[in-house]
């Protein structure tokens, strides 16, 4: 038996892989890698397809340094939009948009190292009238905030917490340095505390290695993560990565492959940075992906639901929640 099959039939026994184990997929020819990933994707998760959009809740001028993000107080990016909290009518107006498309996820976003606590009142009403008017899952991205601030927020109505790890923790000093590692992991706690499902993955492209991402991934099943964002730089003039290259389709069909060995059972969720792949997500989507979002990014055009539609009908998916 092969080294890839051995590794996929000790999965379909119920047993999970160490890192030893799943390094050696980084030199395994590709697309062996990539059709055993889509066959455990089948195996576990079946044909659900897991599409949601995400809102640019608060936007601009942020306090943290990360080097990849055009919205970063530290540098001078071409973009300069900055506004606070959208209004509850904007925020459900969207909602209903994408629900009436066939979304079933909406994600709201904010810009900043955490909201305030007043901002959290504002934001849980916005949750509570999404619920009410649209219908639609509502997940969040509030930053660092704290278990009751989460408890606020899954009263209100939300279901799932998104904070991305971005990195491993080897690595994250490099890509950060307003906030730890730790206080990613401590936020997605106490979000699970809070009795929210938690979201995390992170940005492929930042000079990190394939070791870097599997201890990312690792980190995330550690935590009880059953959604892993896959986001790909798109190095922005002005920020310190903007000449970072691009990954290519390839690079990301091997990441995507290896995360799937990794948590076999959850949502490879393809994210930012999607566009710049010039099959718009489609190999990924045959090699172990199950998710993605869709419509623009927070600072970026994106891939519209439609057009993701399109693609996952003629792929066999069926979107559901995953």
């Amino acid at each position: 038996m092969d080294y890839i099959k051995e590794l996929q039939e000790k999965l379909y026994r119920g047993e999970l892989l160490t890192k030893e184990e799943i390094m050696p997929l980084a030199e395994q020819p590709l697309e062996q890698l990539c059709l055993a990933a889509d066959e455990i994707r089948a195996h576990f998760c079946g044909n659900r397809f897991d599409l949601c959009t995400i809102i640019n809740g608060k936007c601009g001028r942020c306090s943290e340094d990360c080097k990849y993000c055009a919205q970063s107080a530290h540098y001078t990016t071409a973009c300069e939009e900055s506004y606070p909290l959208l209004s509850t009518e904007k925020i459900v107006a969207q909602a209903k948009n994408n629900a009436e498309r066939g979304v079933l996820r909406y994600s709201i976003v904010t810009s900043g190292r955490r909201l305030s606590e007043a901002e959290v009142e504002q934001v849980c009403e916005s949750i509570r009238a999404v619920r009410q008017e649209a219908g639609i899952e509502v997940c969040v991205s509030f930053g660092l905030l704290s278990e009751a601030d989460f408890r606020k927020v899954k009263e209100a109505g939300a279901s799932r917490v998104h904070c991305n790890l971005e990195s491993s923790e080897r690595y994250f000093p490099s890509v950060c340095t307003t906030h730890t590692y730790a206080d990613k992991i401590e936020t997605l706690r106490a979000a699970k505390r809070a009795g929210l499902s938690i979201c995390s993955g992170g940005i492929m492209g930042l000079g990190e290695t394939m070791e870097d991402r599997i201890e990312m991934v690792l980190t995330a099943r550690e935590l009880g993560v059953k959604s892993i964002p896959v986001n790909v730089l798109n190095p922005i003039p002005g920020t310190p990565y903007e000449n970072n290259p691009v990954l290519t389709n390839d690079e990301v069909r091997r990441i995507v492959a290896v995360f799937r060995f990794i948590i076999p059972d959850a949502s490879i969720r393809l994210a930012g940075g999607r566009g710049l792949l010039g099959d718009k997500g489609e190999g990924c989507f045959a090699g172990g992906a199950n998710a993605a979002i869709s419509g623009d990014m927070l600072t970026t055009a994106g891939i519209t639901v439609e057009t993701d539609m399109a693609l996952l009908e003629k792929m066999g998916y069926t979107v559901m929640k995953g």
